[in-house]
């Protein structure tokens, strides 16, 4: 709806996780199950980078079609636990179908693993205050959600939103390799490097 990216991420084990499955319109949910089923993945998370609607509009497919239900940082436990009031709050519709209750909420300092990779998660407070980045230091990959995107970074005037705590989230992506991929919540891939020579939310 919010042309939000949804993130499916294996390697040769064939195990992946998915992660932000804002897949709202039936096409879209399709498109995700199908890439999964016709690659013969075996999904072993649903990771959420935040607890907002538009990245979470799809729970229900992964959980029908896969068992899984979202993993999230607690501090967005309240948006998570609250999926239909936001679609009336915030988008004005109300949805026919149950979200699945999270899962898991993540621990200081816990990495997720799939197959042969794990990813560390960092705690990146500002969009909401259970923003996270879902990094992966052997493939100098980051799943940014929305703290950062290509030449911008997100909304804080949601409410749980600072612009103190994101700035102070964004210093801490800053100290990641410059030639770290970035796969934001929405719009293009960027890198680390780009993004300090041109974003001027980020400085090191």
């Amino acid at each position: 709806m919010l042309s939000e990216n949804c993130y499916v991420v294996s390697d040769e084990t064939s195990e992946c996780v998915i992660i932000d499955c804002g897949a709202y319109y039936e096409e879209e949910r399709r498109a995700v199950t199908d890439y999964i089923r016709t690659r013969n993945l075996r999904p072993v998370h649903l990771l959420c980078t935040h607890g907002h609607l538009d990245h979470n509009f799809g729970n229900n497919t992964i959980y029908e079609a896969f068992g899984l239900r979202p993993e999230a940082a607690p501090g967005d436990d309240v948006l998570m636990e609250n999926m239909k009031a936001q679609a009336r709050e915030m988008f004005q519709i109300e949805t026919d179908y149950d979200f699945p209750a999270v899962d898991h909420y993540f621990a200081e300092g816990e990495t997720v693993s799939f197959g042969s990779h794990k990813m560390d998660i960092l705690r990146t407070p500002g969009h909401t205050p259970g923003s996270v980045v879902f990094h992966c230091p052997s493939e100098h990959a980051a799943f940014t959600g929305d703290t950062l995107f290509k030449g911008s970074i997100g909304r804080t005037d949601f409410p749980g939103g600072s612009m103190f705590q994101i700035i102070s989230s964004l210093r801490q992506l800053c100290m990641l390799p410059d030639e770290t991929a970035v796969y934001p919540g929405h719009g293009p891939k960027t890198d680390i490097g780009f993004e300090l020579a041109h974003n001027p939310y980020m400085d090191r």
